[in-house]
């Protein structure tokens, strides 16, 4: 499987330092935030890796993270011309990925599990996609699955609800079979003007084609200046719990 991390994105909710930086260069510990997502894969298996980003930030993210070597994997890059949602950007991977299946991220979240399990359960599934899902206490700030708790399947995920029927958060996690690619192309855009992501889940939702699994570790979204916070927080209690182990 190939993978691939968005990481374009206004970043208006970690202003000003995003008038000069994208933000999945900011520190998350002693690494810009993409580092963690490049490192998830590679963890998992996964080493020919394409980042969509902006034609501004291009040059940034080829200073430090460069084609990969020295992080174990190649990378390759693709501009997303302009902030038209993370469906929209997900767009500009079909040539990488032509027919096979893949892993794509957002690089703005910041996670304990290893992905490796859930990518070998997606590799068995005959096709369709895969979503993560994570308990979350502020449901209404994020899209929310519901599953029937019967058959075990995502009924619908919502928006942002003002009214969530579960705490079931769609991290920024996703797998696809190269289908995604034409659902995408009938896709109309929402009141915000951008090719949304939960739109394609609920047509894999509608086919039947869509399972899930959810995190069992920690998961935040690092977008907004406290959840930055909180993840480095996060990930330095991580590094020095390593370090206390090896040195046991």
């Amino acid at each position: 499987m190939k993978g691939v991390i968005l990481a374009g994105g206004t970043g208006t909710r970690l202003a000003p330092f995003t008038k000069v930086i994208n933000k999945h260069l900011l520190p998350v510990g002693p690494h810009p935030m993409i580092y963690w997502s490049v490192k998830k894969l590679e963890n998992a298996g996964i080493n020919d890796i394409l980042i969509i980003t902006h034609d501004d930030h291009l040059d940034n993210f080829k200073k430090i993270l460069g084609n990969g070597n020295d992080l174990g994997v190649n990378i390759t890059y693709k501009i997303q011309p302009y902030a038209g949602g993370i469906a929209h950007g997900l767009l500009y991977a079909k040539e990488f990925i032509k027919k096979e299946k893949f892993i794509f991220m957002l690089g703005d979240n910041i996670f304990e599990d290893s992905l490796l399990p859930y990518v070998k359960n997606f590799i068995n599934q005959d096709e369709g996609a895969k979503i993560l899902l994570k308990n979350v206490e502020d449901p209404e700030r994020y899209g929310i699955a519901t599953v029937n708790k019967i058959t075990n399947q995502i009924t619908s995920i919502v928006e942002k609800p003002q009214n969530p029927l579960s705490n079931l958060c769609v991290t920024g996690i996703y797998m696809y079979d190269d289908e995604v690619f034409e659902y995408i192309d009938y896709l109309k855009t929402s009141d915000r003007g951008e090719l949304e992501i939960t739109d394609i889940n609920n047509v894999y939702i509608s086919k039947e084609k869509l399972s899930y699994e959810a995190l069992r570790g920690w998961w935040i979204d690092a977008g907004t200046h406290n959840s930055l916070f909180i993840a480095n927080q996060l990930v330095y209690k991580e590094l020095n719990k390593l370090r206390t182990d090896d040195n046991e």
